[in-house]
Order: C-alpha cells, then sequence, then structure tokens
C-alpha cells in the first residue's frame, strides 16, 4: 500500500498547492485601488520571447504543449490480489499486480499559411515513461530493467488543409490529422494501441457545407499497425523496438457522416461506415493467427441529441453492423444514450442517467454478433475512464477495445467555484453473452477466470476532479475503481484500482 499512500500524498499535496497558489495569486492580483486592464493569470506565460515563439515569421503560426502525468494502478488485468506473487511469474514476483509508471508528453505543432484558404499543419510529438512498478518496461518484455523509456519523436499531424476547394463550401483535409465524430463513440482514436500518446488518422477529409444547418462529411483512411510507414519516427529502432498504433491490423476505411441542425432544439446525426481490417505484416510473422483480424465490417447508424427544454437534454444513439469477420458472417448492434438533467443555479450541477448496449457473441449461433468498437477503442469516461480499457483487454482485441456489454449508469456533476469542476460516475456492467461453458483461463499467464453462465461483470466508480484557471493551463486528479461479479471466477473476484494525477499546460 505504499505507493497507494505515495499517490493520495502527492494528490493532497497537489490539491493543496493549488488553492494556495491560486489564493496567493489572487491576493496580490487585487489591490484595494485598482485601474487599467487586470493582469493575466500566473499560469499564462506572455512575454516576447514567447510572442516570437508563436509567431516567428509571417504566416508561420507555431505552439507548444507539455502533458505530465503520474499513475497508480492495481489488480487491472487479473483482479486477482496474489496473481504473479510467486517465483515463476512474468517479470518479478508480484510485478504485474502493483503499477506505477509517469508519462510525460510535449507536442510542438506548426502552421504554414501557403495561402488565404491553404494551411500545412504539423506536430511533432515526444512521449517518453518511467516505470517505478513493474521495474521492468511491462508492455515490451524485451527490454531489460530501467526506469526510462526515452522513446522516439513522430509526426502526429501533417497534413494540407484547403478550405473553399474548387470554390465551393468545401474544406478538402489530406494527411495525418486528428477525426473526432459525434461523441466519438465510434470514430476518435486511429492510433489505439500506443495509448493517448497519438489519436491520429491518415486520412482525405472532405467537409462539404450544404446549408447552414447542415454538413457532409466524406472521409478515406488508410491506417497501418507500422508507425514507419508514411513518415519514420526519430529515434525509431530495431523491428522489436517499434511501437503498434493499431491493434495489430492494417485497416481501410470510408466514412459518410451527415449532421443536419433539425430546429434549434434538436439535431440529428446519420452515418455508413465501412471498416476493412487485415492482419498487419508483424502480426503474421511474428504472431500468427493469435494476433490481428481479418474482417469487412459495414455500420450504418443515427444519433438524435438535443434539449428537450430548459433543463432535460438527451442524446441517442444506435447502431447496426454486418459483414464478416474471421470468415464468420457478421450481425451486430449497439446503442449508446444519455439523459441529462441541469439545475441552471451557479454550481452547473447536472445528474444524468446512460445505458449502453454492445452485443455479444451468441456461443450457439454460427454467426458472429459482437458489436465492434471501430475507431472507438479509447477510454471512454463514461465507462469508467482508463481502468475500464484495461480490464476487457484480454477479452477483445486489445486495450481499449470494448464489447460484449450492458451499461447502466448514474452521474452527478456541479462546479464547486469558477476554477474545479468535480464528477462522479457509477455504472453496473453485465455481459450480453457468456461464451464460456467451464472455468476458463484468459489472459496473460492465465491472469483471468471467467465463469459458466453467469453474467454480472461488476460495478465501476468513477470520480475526476479537474481544475481549470485559464486556457494555458489545467490539472485533473481521475479514479477509477472495479469490483468484480459473478461473470468472473475465484480468484479473478479481487478489486481493481486506477489512479491519475495530469497537469496540462499550453505555451
Amino acid at each position: 500500500m505504499k505507493g497507494l499512500k505515495a499517490v493520495f500524498t502527492f494528490v493532497l499535496v497537489t490539491v493543496l498547492m493549488s488553492g494556495i497558489l491560486s489564493s496567493v495569486m489572487a491576493a496580490a492580483q487585487e489591490p484595494a485601488e485598482y485601474a487599467g486592464t487586470p493582469p493575466k493569470h500566473w499560469h499564462e506565460v506572455d512575454n516576447d520571447f514567447m510572442r516570437a515563439f508563436h509567431n516567428p515569421m509571417e504566416g508561420v503560426t507555431m505552439g507548444l504543449d507539455l502533458r505530465l502525468r503520474e499513475v497508480y494502478a492495481r489488480n487491472i488485468f487479473s483482479y486477482n490480489d496474489q496473481f504473479g506473487d510467486d517465483a515463476s511469474a512474468p517479470y518479478k514476483p508480484g510485478s504485474w499486480n502493483n503499477y506505477h509508471w509517469q508519462r510525460y508528453r510535449m507536442r510542438w505543432s506548426t502552421k504554414w499559411a501557403l495561402s488565404e484558404d491553404i494551411d500545412f499543419n504539423t506536430r511533432l510529438t515526444w512521449e517518453f515513461w518511467g516505470h517505478c512498478r513493474p521495474e521492468r518496461n511491462w508492455y515490451r518484455d524485451f527490454l531489460d530493467e530501467q526506469n526510462y523509456d526515452l522513446d522516439e519523436m513522430l509526426f502526429d499531424h501533417f497534413n494540407i488543409k484547403w478550405r473553399n476547394f474548387m470554390d465551393l463550401p468545401l474544406t478538402m483535409t489530406f494527411g495525418r490529422q486528428d477525426i473526432v465524430l459525434g461523441t466519438g463513440w465510434l470514430v476518435l482514436d486511429g492510433t489505439p494501441a500506443d495509448g493517448s500518446r497519438t489519436i491520429f488518422f491518415d486520412a482525405i477529409r472532405a467537409e462539404y457545407q450544404l446549408a447552414d444547418t447542415s454538413k457532409l462529411d466524406l472521409i478515406y483512411i488508410q491506417q497501418y499497425d507500422d508507425e514507419a510507414k508514411y513518415i519514420k519516427p526519430f529515434n525509431h529502432g530495431g523491428v522489436q523496438d517499434r511501437r503498434h498504433l493499431t491493434q495489430h491490423n492494417d485497416e481501410r476505411g470510408l466514412i459518410v457522416y451527415w449532421t443536419n441542425k433539425l430546429n434549434e432544439c434538436h439535431s440529428n446525426e446519420l452515418y455508413y461506415i465501412y471498416k476493412n481490417d487485415d492482419s498487419s505484416d508483424w502480426a503474421n510473422h511474428y504472431k500468427g493467427d493469435s494476433y490481428g483480424v481479418d474482417a469487412d465490417i459495414h455500420t450504418l447508424g443515427t444519433r438524435f441529441f438535443g434539449r428537450l427544454d430548459d433543463n432535460w437534454s438527451y442524446s441517442a444513439e444506435i447502431a447496426k453492423q454486418w459483414g464478416d469477420r474471421e470468415g464468420r458472417t457478421l450481425q451486430a448492434l449497439g446503442s449508446n444514450n444519455k439523459l441529462m438533467y441541469s439545475f441552471n443555479d451557479d454550481k452547473q450541477s447536472e445528474v444524468h442517467i446512460g445505458y449502453e448496449y454492445l452485443s455479444g457473441d451468441d456461443p450457439d449461433s454460427s454467426a458472429d454478433e459482437q458489436f465492434d468498437s471501430l475507431w472507438g477503442d479509447w477510454p471512454q469516461y463514461q465507462r469508467g475512464g482508463d481502468l475500464q480499457s484495461y480490464i476487457w483487454a484480454f477479452e477483445g482485441d486489445g486495450l481499449g477495445n470494448v464489447t460484449n456489454l450492458h451499461r447502466l449508469g448514474i452521474g452527478h456533476s456541479f462546479k464547486p467555484n469558477e476554477v474545479w469542476t468535480v464528477a462522479t460516475d457509477y455504472n453496473l456492467f453485465w455481459a450480453d453473452e457468456n461464451t464460456f461453458t467451464d472455468v476458463t483461463d484468459k489472459g496473460p499467464g492465465g491472469a483471468l477466470n471467467f465463469s459458466s453462465g453467469n453474467n454480472f461483470r461488476g460495478q465501476m466508480l468513477s470520480a475526476i476532479a479537474t481544475y481549470q484557471c485559464c486556457k494555458k493551463f489545467k490539472t485533473h486528479f481521475l479514479i477509477d475503481y472495479f469490483i468484480p461479479d459473478t461473470y468472473f471466477a475465484s480468484p479473478s473476484d479481487d478489486n481493481a484500482f486506477f489512479a491519475r494525477i495530469n497537469l496540462e499546460w499550453t505555451f
């Protein structure tokens, strides 16, 4: 428990220091008699050097951001307090259950204005890790013991954006770019295998403004598991020392996404998504049939969202999938819904209830009914933040790939003051299908035991406190706590825990 105590001590000290510094600076900036423009917040960096950095020459704009993370986690793969304690465990005894690491990410963005309507955009990203537990770099078992992995730098933006293309109300973006559609439920992260280091797509996107209230997106995507396929990262190592971008697949996609504002209160999105998965060269060479997926997936979906009155708002989305996966006919269904009530008070208090459904594979059917999350493999807070990405890791096809789920949740958020926001959520999870006919080991080294015939996965409690004083700085404290239930069998019935401290500056 020393690591846990250290995390909570750091959280407490950071909160206290934020409060003290905010109070001191507020007092310093509010003299009894004051005239003129109020000074910028102390987190703002505004001087001649930074102004020269932001605009080094005509037509060039640059930016810099920094993200620091401290993470502690327990039982996130095994739900077993004793897993890894024996001498035969991976790495060192006990190392699989007690995680403590740091992530440091820096990004340098540049926009070159080639003309009034054409920009060339780049962003260079470098994230390195520090590892306290496990003692070895747990996601690359070929590395020797080390405290830090300096990793590599890569371009996660590299594109040309052309507005008013062909004198039409059309914006074209060619190249590496971020794409988030709707709530991000199915389209947000094109590179889930490298975590939140990047989320980019190698794509061509056409955004056509049909009317003031209607827009059509046409998107072609070509993703490769090999991060050096298009643009080789700096400090790129040998074959084994390369990061993966996808879930060991090479992917092609076509998206048609229509957004329409129906009236002042209600809007609608209608979409068709095609995704082709082929096992990557790395997966075929090193892992064979055990890694990667071969699939052709068609998804047709719609979302309605808006306000019912001054207090009530909603979002309702449903998607149907068909095609084939691993030689089996695919027939799947998914839905994601949320109903919110805003008190419209000075605390901006809000409560909500949500229901999400991702169909599971029926063991009594020759077809494949498991819903595919497409490019939605990211730690969605609605399901329990980062922890949900790990607890499904060895049921699906990789980190963040959540499926076979009924989720019923309630939540609350409010602002105790102008700089803090606090949100809490409580979710109940069920498996749509239990595909195990007997108690079966899954995961690395037999990390998980599943029951036969039981579907209640368990309970997820999540809380996040966000401090944002200004546009340039924010921090948050996240805690997720999972209590497994009868879908899992002993000894996979111990609670899992994830805690993170996150600080971000934009310069």
